[in-house]
């Protein structure tokens, strides 16, 4: 069984997680909506994720919705004192499947009481507000001060450790830690969509964690072809590009096969020459902007 040891740890709140995490997203069905196709296939998945060595698992109980947490629950529970499970709230689905906006107080703290009773747990680990603002699907300003604030309020009361974002702009991180103190920031990026180098690199200073979700994006010729040269899959080369880029940044990425889990665990062995990372990053992102890269 592959573990995911040599890839070191960093804090995520009080505990220290492995570096590679786990995304349950894809346990679910298509679109992280409804039952998954095999039940016992994605149990089977959580319980060698954590066999192996993962202790960060990220979640959200609009997935499925309600689904993903009572899957965690049922393989996982009681959970391993050194589990990290994070969730988010700020969204809901609607019956046609869409993803809907949860954005008041009250639908925040619905999400919180949600997120508790299906996984079984009367605190928890960490809560990231997915921050919903113009599309809702890439981060755009706007104060997120009374939605901050709600989720502040539930982590005084006890209900949660800790405090994260999702989807969010360096002005909505700097507006929420003027607030309460935040744990690590979730936002879209990959060898290709890098539009957070800058606030990457400013939160490892700070020492909050940086989880990139859509983590192995990015796929080029190039990538297929240094990986092909390495004796390892584009997807590996991706992941470990990403553990190279700065010790803060906590992947997830999510699969629903035990043979595509190991595969993503085994990146954290992978010892690649940085200069070839480097290039790698470079050239990449340079395909991206002349539009050869698949996204």
């Amino acid at each position: 069984m592959t573990d995911v040891s040599s890839a070191g740890t960093y804090m995520l709140g009080n505990k220290p997680v492995r570096r590679l995490g786990y995304g349950a997203m894809q346990l679910v069905g298509p679109g992280a909506f409804g039952p998954p196709k095999d039940r016992e296939a994605a149990l089977a998945v959580l319980r060698e994720a954590v066999a192996a060595g993962v202790n960060h698992i990220d979640t959200s109980d609009f997935y499925g919705p309600h689904i993903t947490n009572r899957l965690i629950r049922e393989a996982l529970h009681p959970y391993p004192d050194n589990l990290v499970i994070v969730t988010k709230v700020g969204a809901f689905r609607g019956e046609d499947a869409a993803w809907l906006p949860a954005q008041e107080p009250a639908d925040l703290a619905r999400g919180v009481h949600d997120n508790l009773r299906n996984l079984n747990v009367e605190v928890l680990d960490v809560v990231n507000l997915r921050i919903i603002e113009g599309t809702g699907m890439t981060p755009a300003e706007g104060s997120i001060e009374q939605r901050f604030t709600a989720l502040a309020e539930l982590q005084r009361q006890g209900l949660i450790r800790h405090l994260g974002l999702s989807n969010a702009t360096a002005a909505q991180v700097r507006e929420a830690q003027r607030i309460a103190p935040v744990v690590c920031v979730q936002n879209h990026y990959n060898l290709v969509h890098r539009a957070d180098d800058e606030l990457v690199d400013a939160l490892a200073e700070q020492g909050v964690a940086y989880v990139p979700f859509f983590p192995l994006g990015g796929f080029s010729r190039l990538l297929t072809t240094e990986a092909k040269a390495y004796g390892v899959s584009p997807m590996q080369v991706a992941l470990a590009w990403l553990l190279a880029r700065s010790p803060s940044i906590l992947p997830i990425p999510g699969t629903s096969s035990i043979a595509h889990l190991r595969e993503n665990l085994a990146a954290t062995h992978l010892v690649l020459p940085q200069a070839m990372l480097s290039r790698l990053g470079s050239a990449i992102q340079q395909e991206a902007k002349s539009g050869r890269t698949k996204h």
